[in-house]
């Protein structure tokens, strides 16, 4: 194991789960950095083949390193961020933009989130269906209006009065969510709703960056198709500025993905953050704390990235997998999935 892994395997502790959990931090020196997930859940490597996994690889790798230049050239927190977040909403490897979850109704709807951790502003957007980039419509709500978050058709308005490209619904469907919907759609009349027979049935696809820049300011973003299968309008936690996503300075900047209730009703992404300044812990203990004592306790499955002034960065997840990669100034962009990986 390389010496500048840290990784804490609880194995079966509880009755609440049957999975293990995950946390693992490399420590960073104040340099540029960025930390990047595509989702946590019921991810092993007997569900993805050689050429599955190939393809995530390369999609979280090219994602840091849009982030990573940006950072690299001397910009923002937010635009490396947005960069990277960027790339992994258009591809339909996950849920968050092209191939996004469906709805009971079989649509796409959409949340976003943005926070900068140099002045706390934040920007939001959910349940759309027409803004192409999400996160760029959660930008243009921090940026261009006196709100914190807007929803649905109000959202898009305010988008198209920003220039903000849009698009048809049918943009984000994929046949293979549609496929995903039509499955689901068949256990539920067969009263199967809590079975697990597809992998991808339980794999939650959000993602988020977090990034850390010359300046040494940190910004956090989040963005997500949400629950397969959610009904009338639902909303969960990754637009939610201090449930799936939070950045100070002063503490850091956290993207959560998992069960969005779980996470929205337990503060999560702000949970970790005051851990850190009223307790004067560690991100990494901070983390561990919430994601695999408090969450895994409780039945909340899922995962959060997050990264400190010093550059520091925690991937913690109390599920068998999360796609997550990172990078800094220590080498190539490093790219992970399964649970035990140097």
């Amino acid at each position: 194991m390389k010496k500048y892994y840290l990784i804490i395997i609880l194995f079966v502790a509880s009755c609440f789960s049957i999975f293990p959990a995950f946390a693992q931090n490399i420590p960073g020196k104040g340099d540029i950095a960025i930390v990047i997930h595509g989702g946590a859940g019921y991810i092993q490597r007997p569900n993805l083949s050689p050429e599955q996994e190939k393809d995530y690889r390369a999609k979280l790798e090219e994602a840091l390193k849009a982030g990573y230049e940006k950072l690299d050239q001397g910009a923002s927190a937010e635009e490396a961020v947005v960069a990277a977040i960027q790339i992994l909403e258009a591809s339909p490897l996950f849920n968050s933009g092209v191939g996004a979850v469906l709805t009971e109704e079989g649509k796409a709807e959409l949340d976003a989130s943005i926070m900068n951790g140099a002045d706390g502003s934040a920007g939001a957007v959910a349940g759309v269906s027409r803004i192409k980039s999400p996160i760029l419509g959660a930008m243009a709500v921090k940026d261009q209006s006196p709100h914190v978050m807007m929803a649905r058709e109000g959202a898009e308005k305010f988008a198209e009065t920003q220039g903000l490209e849009m698009v048809d619904p049918d943009y984000f469907v994929t046949d293979k969510r549609i496929a995903q919907w039509e499955r689901m759609k068949k256990e539920q009349l067969e009263k199967a709703e809590g079975s697990i027979k597809n992998w991808e049935d339980t794999k939650m696809g959000t993602v988020g960056a977090v990034a850390l820049d010359r300046n040494g300011n940190i910004a956090a973003g989040t963005s997500t198709g949400g629950m397969m299968m959610k009904k009338f309008g639902r909303i969960g936690d990754s637009p939610i500025i201090g449930a799936g996503t939070f950045a100070e300075n002063e503490s850091c900047g956290i993207s959560a993905t998992g069960h969005g209730e779980f996470f929205m009703r337990n503060v999560v992404a702000y949970d970790i953050a005051a851990k850190m300044k009223y307790q004067n812990i560690s991100l990494f203990q901070a983390a561990n704390e919430v994601v695999i004592q408090k969450l895994k306790k409780i039945e909340g499955a899922g995962g959060i990235i997050g990264l400190d002034q010093e550059g520091n960065i925690t991937m913690t997840f109390n599920t068998p997998g999360m796609f997550r990669g990172y990078m800094n100034k220590k080498g190539k962009p490093v790219s992970m999935i399964y649970g035990l990986e140097d």
